[in-house]
């Protein structure tokens, strides 16, 4: 039985959090991809996006938004692939090391993120929420391929751990500083956390999972489809 939280919002028996639209995505989609961008007006450094999948297979992906199982429960991605600039993408790589070393993977939910997804996100979300979706008049720094939203897995097992939250809830349990839980979540939480920001990744305060590297800021808004991004070598560092 789904548990109902507001006249907006449902958590479901499966543990996805979703939202019911202020409009349909069916309707909203098009208007989106007709949108542009804010125009910044300042230099950026050039966009280089490296695919996560092939850096190491201990990053799993659970790609949300390719799929249903996200907070508007429609398929928004083409493609279930997940990419960072080449510097966050490195770092992260390193994360990754560090935390194989305890017995640990990475699943990843989402990367690089279209802005024409972060205008429907706004678009699509009840206002009283907005606080946990970019503004798309600023952006989001996953548009700007330096934000990764991912937890972790027992690499013996494979099975994800349990966080204080699922991903994508719209809650205080969301909260990286949520004091509630079972102890062992926050434990987690606290192990995915030391290892971000050991390698210049910030933690986001209204979502546990969601993370933005330290050079977000050097690079402009982007709005290319996954299916449209060059090949880079994923190899180096």
């Amino acid at each position: 039985m789904a548990g109902v939280l507001s006249q907006t919002a449902v958590l479901q028996a499966s543990g996805v959090f979703q939202v019911t639209p202020v409009r349909p995505v069916a309707e909203l989609l098009p208007e989106a991809l007709a949108a542009r961008p804010p125009d910044e007006a300042r230099p950026v450094r050039a966009p280089e996006l490296v695919e996560l999948a092939p850096l190491d297979p201990a990053f799993k992906l659970d790609i949300r938004y390719a799929g249903t199982r996200n907070f508007l429960g429609t398929p928004l991605y083409s493609q279930p692939r997940a990419f960072l600039q080449r510097p966050a993408a490195m770092a992260l790589r390193r994360v990754l090391q560090s935390l194989k070393a305890q017995g640990y993977g990475l699943v990843i939910f989402d990367g690089y993120r279209p802005w024409y997804i972060t205008r429907l996100f706004w678009d699509a979300t009840p206002p009283g929420l907005h606080r946990y979706v970019a503004d798309p008049a600023e952006g989001s720094r996953h548009n700007r391929g330096c934000a990764v939203d991912l937890s972790l897995y027992e690499l013996a097992t494979g099975r994800p751990v349990t966080m204080p939250s699922g991903y994508d809830e719209m809650t205080e349990r969301a909260h990286a500083d949520y004091p509630g839980g079972r102890e062992s979540e926050r434990r987690y939480r606290s192990l995915l956390r030391r290892a971000m920001e050991a390698e210049g990744f910030v933690a986001f305060p209204w979502e546990w999972w969601h993370f933005d590297y330290r050079d977000w800021a050097d690079y402009g808004l982007a709005n290319i489809r996954f299916e449209d991004i060059p090949v880079v070598p994923s190899a180096g560092s």
